[in-house]
């Protein structure tokens, strides 16, 4: 057996720029390709949900194959991949929840079996102040339990809920005054936050890899969906936009 060694951490980096000085074409094209590989998206989703626990490595590849047509088989790739990744992002967010839940119950009901007024320790709580306030936390520690089995009935069927556009801003929807917001306005933050164009890097692929690529120069090119490729500036169905991007941070790598 080797001696122990350190290994070398992660390189991988996600570095952010901006797209400024579009032309009307270019947004046009860009929220066409984001509302299609969108709603793509939000059907996936729904998908690998509907599957929970008994997802497997055949049901992503029939999922990747019915999305090939009406996209690209890298496009597919892409939006599987993303999909993927926000269920099992759902599925530890659940998990954590259960164990917030689970301590939350311990805490009230090792202070219920306390004295009221007593005092606590070092590390330990003591009782509550008053019969009140005992009272109104046996009531919580009641709703606690009820959340607890709820969320870990669902973790065991493999239920996650999930929303794509955020859970925050669907709510917005039902507080339009609130949010100082018209419906129209809430629409179009709506649905701007469901469109999907991004794309993992591949090292082994010239500018990122073959779905949106930046070269040196910071030409930025997308591979346009099967639907769109009518609307292609440049060979084999890709669109140039007509802005250069650069990166302020770590640009020369």
């Amino acid at each position: 057996m080797a001696a122990p060694f350190v290994a070398s951490g992660p390189s991988g980096v996600a570095v952010r720029t901006s797209l400024k000085h579009l032309t009307a074409g270019d947004e046009k094209v860009l929220c066409l390709v984001g509302a299609h590989l969108g709603s793509l998206a939000s059907k996936d989703l729904k998908a690998r949900c509907q599957d929970g626990l008994e997802h497997s490595g055949k049901a992503w590849a029939v999922r990747k194959r019915e999305l090939t047509p009406v996209s690209s088989s890298r496009w597919a790739g892409s939006i599987s991949k993303a999909t993927h990744d926000q269920w099992a992002l759902a599925r530890r967010c659940q998990l954590a929840h259960i164990q917030n839940l689970q301590a939350g119950i311990r805490t009230i009901e090792r202070r219920l079996s306390q004295p009221i007024g007593q005092k606590g320790t070092k590390g330990a709580p003591g009782g509550y102040r008053s019969r009140r306030e005992w009272h109104a936390k046996s009531r919580r520690l009641r709703v606690l339990q009820d959340r607890l089995a709820t969320a870990r009935a669902d973790r065991e069927a493999g239920v996650v809920h999930v929303v794509r556009g955020g859970k925050c801003l669907a709510r917005t929807r039902h507080h339009l005054e609130a949010a100082q917001l018209t419906e129209s306005a809430w629409r179009g933050r709506w649905e701007v936050e469901r469109w999907f164009c991004q794309a993992d890097g591949e090292s082994g692929k010239r500018y990122g890899n073959e779905t949106i690529r930046v070269s040196p120069d910071g030409e930025v090119s997308i591979k346009l969906p099967a639907p769109l490729t009518h609307l292609a500036n440049a060979p084999h169905g890709r669109y140039v936009l007509a802005c250069r991007v650069t990166f302020a941070h770590r640009g020369e790598q």
